[in-house]
Formats: C-alpha cells, sequence, structure tokens
C-alpha cells in the first residue's frame, strides 16, 4: 500500500515504515503529524482524488529536525571587480510514516 501526499510545495511517494525528509514543520522530535493533503492512494487499485482523495490520512512521527549541507552561492561578473560569495542552508523535517488511512 502506498499513498502520494503533498507537504511543503512538493509531492512525495510514501508507504508505512519510510522515512522522509520534507520541508521545516516546525514540530519536536516524537511528536505525531497528520497529512490530510492525500492526492492518492493505492491498495489493491488506485484511488486518485480530485484535488485530495476525501476521508484519507497519513499518519507521521517526526524523527528529528536539522539542517542540509551548505550549498555556496558565488556570484562573478568579469572585469568589473565583483564577485559576491553567498551560504545557504535549508531547514527540514525527518519522518517516519507510521499509517495510511484509506
Amino acid at each position: 500500500m502506498y499513498a502520494i501526499i503533498a507537504t511543503g510545495g512538493k509531492q512525495y511517494k510514501v508507504s508505512e515504515g519510510d522515512i522522509i525528509t520534507i520541508e521545516k514543520l516546525g514540530v519536536e522530535a516524537g511528536q505525531k503529524v497528520t497529512f490530510d493533503q492525500v492526492l492518492a492512494v493505492s491498495d489493491k487499485e488506485l484511488s486518485v482524488g480530485d484535488p485530495t482523495v476525501a476521508g484519507a490520512t497519513v499518519e507521521a512521527s517526526v524523527v528529528k529536525e536539522g539542517r542540509a549541507k551548505k550549498v555556496i552561492v558565488y556570484k562573478y561578473k568579469r572585469k568589473s571587480g565583483y564577485h559576491k560569495k553567498n551560504g545557504h542552508r535549508q531547514s527540514y523535517t525527518q519522518v517516519k510514516i507510521e499509517k495510511i488511512n484509506a
């Protein structure tokens, strides 16, 4: 059984027991999270929502929150002496899928 959920502007295909990394939710580790934007559920056959499947939810527990590796952003214009170095670390939340309710 799997489901397709939407969170943080992205879509994820999840099954029970999966650990996925999503955009930061601001929830402490060990707490439960419920995703109600379920776009599709497949048990024996696929049921697709319009836009979401009615009554379907996905329950998950937060494993940890953290920040990804640093990405270097370097801007440079030749012949003018302009260069600018900047870094960015994206925050994330790691969740474990506990149950798919369809």
